[in-house]
């Protein structure tokens, strides 16, 4: 009995040796002891991430750094369940990911593909048109931007999106599809959805969490439609009771609140995955003309712009604003010649610079009253593009539009746009597409319109509980 004994332990610690040396053997064929790369043909072991959170390089630099949440402007709340971007439906995503798929697409990309992303554009109806299509398809533009006559319901919306990146299926980075989603009298959102309270109500609250809770429903709202940028929030400090274009959609009077206030709606865009579009720098508060139809002049010297005007825009940088909008008005202790939208002093020095913003700008509409005086569009927009900016934004006219690329084009033949600038602007605008530019997953055929604007009351109503 005892020799059978001992046979039977010899068999068992024989068996352990051979499972434990062909464990041993397992790990030595795959990395890190995971599954074979490869075995699974749907499998992403060993690749990078091909859907990043949300939360992103918020200095286009490479590093992937969160925002802290812990700091004097942010609402100090962690992003939950209920502020991750909607689902969506659809097929695999055109996004692009990381540095070496950037450096890949750029080094495939003709040069009439380089000089289309520097371009968004509006579009005339409510669906997308041949106009549209053929910009899309022929002349690869960045993105389009949607104003009141284009949104009417949350289906059409959401069809109309939904077409416009399905025309831009053949190319590797998708559109941006953007609005002016500000709240107040400056919204775009279908009226069966409603809006948020115009900023100054808002940031008369005080605040901050509940802005970013808004921001975080906003974004997942406009996710739902298919709208991935959003020119918001305003960081102008209202300091001028006769400006006619600012007003309410200011977020107060104080440049501390209004950063406050701006930079927490920022953060919940960002959660929601909506790129959000800061603006209108270096600051539109204090003039007293509509630049829509004049060149606004500002006439304060540096150290009040830095106390005032430029304070809530230079606490954004801080914090992670990866886009801005730069305005048509004149900067005289500046640049007394150019608009802050065509001055390399502004662009290039002031807010690149001096400020050390690294991320895309974006021109205010070229088509604006404030632009006209300095030649034709296609003229502009090209000094746009050499004071510093990305992209420019034609809102209107057809025309209009092909004249810019017109414009585009010839400045790239004769070298006043040269590779190593489009090079650069290309990088940074792939590197915000990768960020938030989710589409090729589309959105859904008959978006919930009633469930869209529970979302918004429901965030609304978090701050009555809190009062409460």
């Amino acid at each position: 009995m005892k020799r059978r004994s001992n046979a039977r332990l010899c068999i068992i610690v024989l068996m352990i040796a051979m499972a434990a040396l062909c464990a041993a053997c397992t790990r030595a064929e795959t990395p890190d002891g995971n599954a074979p790369i490869g075995d699974d043909p749907g499998s992403n072991a060993g690749q990078p991430d091909t859907n990043p959170s949300p939360v992103h390089d918020n200095n286009q630099s490479g590093n992937m750094e969160e925002p802290t949440g812990n700091t004097e402007e942010s609402s100090g709340e962690a992003p939950g369940d209920d502020a991750q971007p909607p689902a969506q439906e659809g097929g695999a995503t055109n996004q692009p990911h990381g540095e070496a798929e950037a450096d890949r697409i750029l080094s495939a990309m003709q040069v009439e593909d380089k000089l289309g992303q520097l371009l968004l554009v509006g579009m005339e109806g409510e669906q997308m048109n041949e106009q549209t299509a053929a910009m899309i398809r022929e002349e690869h533009i960045g993105g389009l931007i949607l104003y009141g006559p284009n949104v009417v319901s949350a289906a059409q919306t959401a069809a109309l999106t939904r077409s416009l990146q399905e025309a831009n299926q053949d190319n590797p980075l998708p559109l941006w599809i953007s609005v002016d989603e500000e709240g107040g009298r400056v919204s775009r959102l279908p009226d069966a959805i409603g809006k948020l309270p115009a900023a100054r109500e808002i940031g008369g609250a005080e605040d901050p969490a509940w802005t970013r809770r808004l921001g975080a429903a906003l974004g997942q709202t406009l996710g739902a439609l298919g709208l991935n940028m959003d020119f918001a929030p305003v960081l102008d400090v209202d300091s001028n009771p006769d400006n006619p274009v600012i007003g309410d959609r200011s977020y107060g009077t104080d440049p501390d609140e209004v950063a406050a206030q701006g930079i927490a709606m920022m953060e919940g865009l960002h959660e929601a995955g909506v790129a959000a579009v800061v603006k209108h720098f270096p600051g539109h508060g204090d003039t007293a003309t509509d630049s829509h139809l004049g060149l606004p002049v500002l006439t304060h010297d540096m150290d009040r712009l830095r106390r005032v005007e430029l304070a809530p825009f230079a606490r954004a940088i801080a914090q992670g604003a990866d886009a801005v909008m730069v305005a048509h008005l004149l900067l005289p202790a500046l640049d007394d010649t150019y608009p802050s939208s065509l001055s390399p002093r502004i662009i290039g020095e002031l807010l690149r610079e001096d400020m050390g913003f690294e991320g895309v700008v974006i021109t205010d509409d070229m088509t604006m009253g404030a632009i006209g005086q300095y030649g034709e569009i296609g003229e502009a927009a090209v000094q746009a593009l050499i004071a510093g900016a990305d992209l420019v934004l034609v809102g209107h006219g057809a025309e209009l539009q092909r004249q810019v690329l017109a414009a585009l084009e010839q400045a790239y033949a004769d070298g006043t746009l040269t590779d190593a600038m489009l090079e650069d602007k290309l990088k940074r605008i792939i590197a915000l597409k990768q960020n938030y530019a989710r589409t090729g997953v589309a959105p859904a055929a008959d978006p919930d319109t009633e469930a869209l604007a529970e979302r918004l009351r429901a965030a609304l109503a978090t701050r009555d509980a809190a009062v409460d």
